[in-house]
């Protein structure tokens, strides 16, 4: 078939069937005496895994993937199919651990009277405070802070840690995923999407649109997984 069959067929332009043949992305075309390309159910059905490659992974996962294919490297195709599935799964256990560790904050009763008050600038409070508050210590604060999960100011007069309600919020959800065996790496993640949302209670509105996002993303997986594999079937690789 003619560049301009293919590109129909999938709805792109025949500029970017070339593209993706000369980035790799595509097996190379035959030529015809007077130079001119031609494809085969072959290309179609490469281009048909490269597509759903991109939805389910992005341009540059699914370009590696091809590539490597093309290369004769099955194995280095698969790890980083492999790769994918593994963030998928990373993704969903952190929305998991997100929507838990929102319910605990939002359900969590009132610290009691007896709490010593914040009695930093703005109602902030001091390490040592903070570190009483959860029952850990200042040492534990700062490796929370050096690994990304806290990002507390500093106070202009003293130049100490001065934590405001946004950090005592991430110190106690650190503290709290912590205790249910999580790394430092995972906790900063999450933190980092409960800053990005605005807050818990944003976050907790956001988490049904998060989920149906990484829905729609493995389910993508899944049809890139069934593509690739006819595309496989076509090819002359050995594992």
């Amino acid at each position: 078939m003619r560049p301009t069959d293919l590109a129909r067929r999938h709805g792109i332009s025949t500029q970017a069937v070339r593209n993706y043949e000369a980035d790799g992305c595509l097996p190379p075309a035959a030529r015809t005496r007077s130079g001119y390309r031609v494809y085969t159910e072959a290309h179609a059905a490469a281009l048909d895994a490269y597509l759903a490659l991109v939805r389910a992974y992005g341009h540059a996962t699914g370009g590696r993937i091809m590539n490597a294919l093309h290369a004769g490297a099955l194995d280095e195709a698969l790890t980083a199919v492999d790769r994918g599935h593994a963030q998928s799964l990373r993704d969903r256990e952190t929305l998991d651990a997100v929507r838990d560790a929102v319910g605990h904050l939002l359900e969590r009763p009132p610290v009691p009277r007896t709490e010593p008050p914040a009695a930093g600038p703005g109602g902030s409070r001091t390490v040592g405070e903070l570190a009483h508050r959860l029952g850990v210590t200042r040492a534990t604060l700062r490796a929370w802070e050096a690994a990304g999960i806290l990002a507390p100011a500093r106070d202009p007069a003293t130049g100490h840690r001065a934590y405001r309600a946004d950090d005592v919020r991430d110190a106690e959800l650190a503290h709290l995923l912590r205790r249910g065996g999580y790394p430092l790496e995972r906790i900063a993640e999450v933190v980092r999407q409960i800053r990005t949302a605005g807050g818990t209670e944003a976050l907790g509105a956001a988490l049904e649109g998060w989920e149906e996002r990484l829905t729609r993303r493995r389910l993508a997986m899944l049809d890139a997984a069934a593509r690739l594999g006819r595309y496989l079937e076509l090819l002359p690789l050995q594992p």
